[in-house]
């Protein structure tokens, strides 16, 4: 470990930090359905869609039909892009003549990029068009980020409101969200990466000489828009296979930073702008808190092991710390930082290869995506995550203080905790049930590159990846087969609607309730007792449901490492 290498960790958090405010006021704003300096010019823009549409933006929605609303435009989506894919051949904008994507394929990447995870079995520059990149890929980037954001705004008003009847309007809080906050950054984004160079063209290749003298040629297409929306709505698909590794996707340390900067900034944001809305900003600074304790924390563990490097290459005469699978111009830290904050986003993305980190170095992202992606977390979805928590959190102090748990003004009672319990198990019961089944079939069994433990890690990465909708991997798995492509399908999809549902259920319970002050006997919910509780319950939950999962595979992977053995 070096002082250069704290230096950036240092550096990274305060920049975050500091973002919380400004880009929660933002937020804020569009919660509230405020008019924002931007609506003189896309004020007519919202207009209109909502005449075409044949909407009214001021109807109030109850959660069964907000959800109905959300669901419904989701499977809209899905199957558009399922369509854009499987006629990708016959489709324009397809310089090199790629071929449609096979069904089970197809039907894995339109579940992938609908849910926000963005996990690819396949090479985006040698797999997809520019169409399918632009029209299927990105336009689902916008959609789903935006997706979290309106859930996540549902479920603020569920706290805020007093006996109301809804929560808000699906189609008015998407609209605002892409328009007003995500269209305009990614375009200042898209145009500083492409400043920076990052490629933005509709050209196929570029051919090049090397070195040797060897003719190459290197793929292109219109990377800069689909990178910019890609880290800021934490999806994480990239358009190259190496995805932030690629110096076409990811050039300088500057773009480094502005990278996994952007995939914490709206999260931090919400964290404060729940604070706002329910009347008192220290329950966000509260919030954040403890997702810093936890940040920090997994950073310092996969820093140190990364720099520590492998005891086995070190008695070989190999010094220093493990460089394999990263790049040179990144270095140790940077690729350890990046592998935290896009795992404790559900984001995906990544500059170095997971699969080669060390066995402890892989473990923190891995149970970072365990514990829901929390930490900060994805758009919306990390927000709406870590109020789960906060619920069972409250809960338990209400049994040791012997009151009614409440939280900013709400009591918490039993539906709200059996809805929370109900949206926190689907992570566990999805990601040790099939990784379970897959570890014992040939069709599963097939996938790792790796036999042992780290074959083992592969498969319950995969997994954890897909039911959380981050999308990275331990890149040895092969999961682009029909097995692999069905089941991780179904984990995709369970683990983004089989939690929503139950949260935007949660909003509608809390906003029909009284606003119920706080005594003397209230849990207080702004201090250091209360952020070391939320951290305890996370990492208790975490622990006690994970440990065996992680015993078997990043665990023993490491015992395998000391002992001078490979798995």
């Amino acid at each position: 470990m070096t002082v250069e290498g704290w230096a950036l960790i240092a550096l990274f958090v305060v920049i975050v930090g500091l973002l919380a405010k400004p880009m929660g006021q933002w937020l804020f704003a569009l919660y509230e359905g405020r008019r924002t300096p931007l609506h003189t010019v896309l004020g007519p823009v919202e207009t209109g869609f909502y005449r075409l549409a044949g909407i009214d933006p001021a109807q109030d929605m109850g959660w069964r039909r907000y959800t109905l609303s959300l669901v419904l435009f989701n499977l809209v989506l899905l199957l558009f892009l399922y369509a854009v894919l499987r006629l990708q051949d016959v489709l324009p904008l397809n310089p090199r003549g790629l071929a449609a994507i096979g069904p089970d394929g197809a039907m894995n990447a339109a579940i992938s990029f609908t849910t926000n995870t963005n996990w690819q079995w396949y090479s985006g520059e040698v797999a997809l068009s520019n169409l399918s990149q632009m029209l299927g890929l990105t336009l689902h980037n916008f959609l789903s980020a935006a997706t979290g954001i309106a859930i996540a705004f549902a479920l603020f008003r569920g706290f805020a409101r007093r006996e109301a009847a809804g929560i808000g309007n699906f189609w008015a809080d998407v609209t605002r969200v892409t328009l007003y906050l995500l269209l305009p950054i990614s375009i200042v984004y898209a145009l500083f990466l492409v400043f920076s160079g990052v490629p933005q063209t509709l050209s196929a290749m570029v051919d090049a000489t090397t070195l040797e003298g060897a003719k190459q040629s290197i793929a292109l297409g219109p990377v800069a828009s689909q990178e910019a929306i890609k880290m800021l709505g934490t999806n994480g698909g990239g358009f190259f296979n190496a995805n932030s590794a690629h110096p076409f996707e990811n050039p300088t340390a500057l773009t480094n930073l502005v990278q996994i900067v952007s995939i914490f900034m709206i999260g931090v944001g919400l964290a404060w702008c729940f604070g706002k809305a329910v009347g008192d900003t220290r329950q966000g600074w509260a919030i954040l808190s403890a997702m810093a304790v936890l940040f920090v924390a997994g950073t310092a563990v996969t820093y140190w092991a990364e720099a520590a490097g492998n005891p086995v290459l070190h008695q070989l005469g190999v010094p220093g710390g493990n460089m394999e699978g990263k790049e040179t111009r990144f270095g140790i830290a940077a690729s350890a930082l990046f592998a935290v904050v896009t795992t404790a986003a559900s984001c995906g993305a990544v500059n170095a290869m997971h699969d080669s980190f060390t066995p402890l170095g892989g473990m923190i992202p891995l149970f970072n995506m365990q514990l829901g992606e929390i930490v900060v977390g994805g758009v919306g979805a990390g927000i709406y995550g870590f109020l789960l928590f906060a619920i069972l959190a409250v809960f338990v102090a209400g049994l040791m203080v012997g009151r009614t748990p409440e939280y900013v003004g709400k009591k918490i009672e039993a539906r709200e905790v059996k809805l929370a319990v109900l949206a926190i198990a689907v992570l566990p019961l999805c990601i040790l049930g099939f990784t379970a089944l897959s570890a014992v079939t040939e069709a599963g069994l097939a996938g790792p590159l790796n036999k042992g433990p780290h074959g083992f890690s592969e498969i319950l990465y995969a997994f954890t990846s897909a039911t959380g909708n981050n999308g990275s991997a331990f890149a040895g798995l092969t999961a682009g087969t029909p097995w692999y492509n069905g089941l991780l399908g179904v984990a995709m999809w369970l683990g983004r609607f089989f939690v929503i549902i139950p949260v935007l259920a949660i909003a509608g319970s809390l906003a029909a309730k009284r606003h119920s002050p706080a005594t003397t006997g209230s849990f207080p919910t702004t201090g250091a007792l209360w952020v070391g509780l939320l951290v305890g319950i996370i990492l208790i939950l975490g622990g006690l449901t994970f440990l065996p999962s992680l015993a078997l595979g990043p665990i023993a992977d490491h015992l395998a490492m000391l002992s001078g053995t490979l798995s």
